[in-house]
Parts: structure tokens; sequence; C-alpha cells
């Protein structure tokens, strides 16, 4: 699987990139998952406002739920939900597919012919996942903060000044980056598991759908493994604000 990874990052660099593949799969991921995004992001960020809000009314410290909501989404609920959404239904699809091919001999015939099946079909689907996850990033912040806003000033009486106010006071522009860095390993990851899980199906239909089944699983332990790393090492690298 890692040698995958490897080879579809010297490919997505060598000519003739497949600019057809790539625009047909990108405009089909963003298709299936922009609406559930969209929808998932806002109970989530409504959620967490209203917990940290009732938090920090405990410990009369309301003037800071804004700065701790946002930044819980931006950081980590956003780039997650992303993943998550990419890789259980756009993933799941491209697994399917490139198992289906691969049980009808299909990549055979492609490299017999001089094809590169992983140049071909691979490459194209991994950079659109991954393409798709950093703009679906930017909605589900957006979304997710707008909601956790809502929710905090119309059912906690929150102020909207000192929501924004604490915010401004705590968030940085690395924040935005680490969530913009998460979303593309984490598309890039969703990717290759499908597609390596595709080229490696046993046992004809019913191996397709163990390998489908397979490749959702595989891609959640391993994002939210990689999530702990990056988290843990941005909080060590990167100071917090005013720190």
């Amino acid at each position: 699987m890692f040698a995958l990874g490897a080879t579809v990052l010297g490919m997505a660099f060598r000519r003739p990139f497949q600019v057809r593949e790539f625009v047909e799969q990108f405009w089909f991921i963003a298709s299936v998952t922009i609406l559930p995004t969209a929808l998932v992001s806002i109970p989530f960020g409504a959620v967490t406002s209203l917990q940290v809000g009732s938090l920090t009314q405990q410990f009369g410290a309301q003037s800071f739920t804004g700065a701790a909501s946002v930044l819980v989404v931006i950081q980590q609920a956003s780039p997650m939900i992303v993943a998550l959404l990419v890789s259980g239904v756009a993933g799941s699809t491209i697994c399917a597919d490139i198992g289906a091919r691969s049980i009808r001999e299909e990549l055979d015939a492609m490299e017999v012919l001089g094809v590169s099946p992983v140049q071909r079909l691979v490459v194209p689907r991994v950079l659109a996942c991954v393409a798709v996850a950093l703009l679906l990033n930017g909605l589900v912040s957006v979304v997710g903060v707008a909601g956790g806003y809502y929710f905090n000033v119309m059912m906690q009486g929150g102020t909207p000044g000192a929501y924004v106010a604490s915010f401004s006071a705590l968030a940085q522009l690395p924040d935005i980056y680490v969530g913009e860095a998460k979303a593309l390993l984490f598309g890039f990851i969703a990717g290759v598991v499908a597609a390596y899980r595709g080229l490696n199906p046993k046992g004809g239909p019913k191996g397709v759908g163990d390998v489908v089944n397979q490749s959702v699983v595989i891609t959640f332990l391993l994002l939210f493994m990689l999530n702990l790393v990056i988290t843990g090492i941005y909080l060590q690298v990167v100071p917090p604000k005013g720190g």
C-alpha cells in the first residue's frame, strides 16, 4: 500500500496526465459528497459549540466559547468529517470500480497493451480525492463555525461580539494551515487505500464487496492515528497565540 502511494506521487507529475478522467472523477466525488458534508457539519458544529459553551459557563469563562469551539472545528472536526465522507462515499465507489475491473481482467488487458493501470485509473482518482477534500474542508469550516455561532448565540445566550472577539484573539493562520494539510493527507490516504484494495480483490464478486468494506475500515484507522500524530506535532511545534 505504501509502495502504491509512492508510485502515485511519482506518476502524478508524469505525462500523459489523464485530465478527462481526473475531471470526471472530481465532479463525481464532489457531487456525491458536498451535500452530506454540509449537512453533517451543521449539527457537529452546533454540538461542539453547545458542549463547549456549557463547560465554559460552569467555569465562568463564557467569553472563550467562540475560540474553543471554532478552533476545534477548524483543526479537528473539519478535516476528519471531510475524510470520513470522502472515504465512505467516494472511496468505496473507487474501490468497487477498480475491483470490478480487476476481476474482469481489464487491468491485465491494459498491461498487455502497454497501459499502466495505476497511471490510467489510480492517479486521477487519488488526485481527485485530494482536490475535493481540500475544497470541502473549507466548506465544512465555514458551515461548522456558522452553525456553532448560531446555536451559541440563540440557545445559550452568548453575545455575538464576545464569540467573534475570542476567536480572533486566539486563532492564528497556522490553525487553518494544519486543517488544510490534514485534509490533503487524509484525502490522499483515502484514495490510495481504496485503490490498493480494489487492485487486490480475491474471490470474485464477493471478494469485491469484502475489499470495499476493508478499504473503509483501514482508512478510518489510518486517519485517526495520523490525526493524533499531526495534532501532537503541531501543538509542540506551533506555540499558541499570545504564548
